[in-house]
């Protein structure tokens, strides 16, 4: 049997990516779900291709920036069960933009998806983990949370923010039922490029995508199998795809000289442009 079959599971950015992965898995294998996204269509679109009608799944269109919105989530769930047993702050958006070019508006729109959005699902979700008898906090980082990359300030400090508040909250956790996992997917074959902020003009959505997924390595269904190995093997910290370990092992081999190996490993035409 799954040890995720009969468990309660909340997820947000469901509507696509890694999220609509998880749904669909954490589905088939008999966990009911309460899944958000900001995306009404997406989000309908994933709860329509939910392999198991059999299995509860509530749907909630969300802005996790919007922390009235998470906690009113967290106190309709809990009223229906009093607890939860998974969480995966999954939700998150892209920016390409040199430091100079970034507006403090875009800044602030990333910051409040990517990082806020994850405190408040933790903050407002941990309550009802601790009343779980196994309770697992997953949330989402990035490669991009190990290392500092041109035209990604924003999404690193971000990820970077994420890496920490994780690691900190699993050391309080550690005498408690409650497992905490940051999770650092390398290239995921996801939208995220596509419907990014920013980037080089010249250069379309749809082309931008396609540049991205031609670099990833990993699929969204191969990450969500991992993510659930990760919850049931209690594993502090995930790295997925190869090149999440390989700059994993570069960062700690040369915190200071990753940016040269690093260029040396991606050509000039896979750098990104920003006008």
């Amino acid at each position: 049997m799954h040890y995720v079959n009969g468990k309660i599971a909340v997820l947000t950015g469901a509507g696509s990516g890694i999220g609509r992965a998880l749904a669909l898995q954490l589905n088939r294998e008999g966990c009911r779900l309460y899944i958000a996204d900001i995306n009404s269509v997406t989000l309908s679109e994933t709860l329509a291709m939910l392999p198991r009608k059999d299995v509860a799944c509530d749907s909630q269109v969300i802005d996790v920036a919007d922390r009235h919105a998470i906690y009113a989530w967290a106190a309709r769930i809990e009223a229906a069960h009093s607890f939860v047993d998974i969480v995966i702050n999954n939700a998150g958006v892209a920016l390409m933009s040199s430091v100079e070019a970034t507006t403090l508006e875009n800044i602030e729109w990333l910051m409040n998806i990517n990082f806020w959005g994850v405190v408040h699902g933790t903050q407002a979700f941990l309550p009802l983990l601790r009343r779980a008898e196994h309770g697992h906090l997953i949330n989402l980082s990035s490669v991009f949370g190990m290392i500092g990359v041109p035209t990604q300030s924003a999404y690193n400090a971000a990820k970077f923010a994420v890496r920490g508040y994780t690691e900190s909250l699993r050391m309080e956790m550690a005498e408690s039922s409650v497992h905490v996992c940051c999770v650092h997917p390398g290239g995921i074959k996801t939208n995220i490029a596509r419907a990014a902020r920013g980037g080089d003009p010249a250069v379309s959505p749809e082309q931008r995508g396609k540049d991205f997924e031609r670099l990833a390595g990993t699929t969204p269904y191969t990450a969500a199998r991992k993510i659930i190995h990760a919850i049931e093997q209690r594993k502090p910290r995930l790295l997925i795809g190869r090149d999440a370990a390989l700059i994993s092992l570069i960062t700690r081999l040369f915190p200071v000289h990753y940016p040269r190996l690093l260029r040396l490993l991606v050509s000039d035409r896979d750098i990104p442009k920003v006008s």
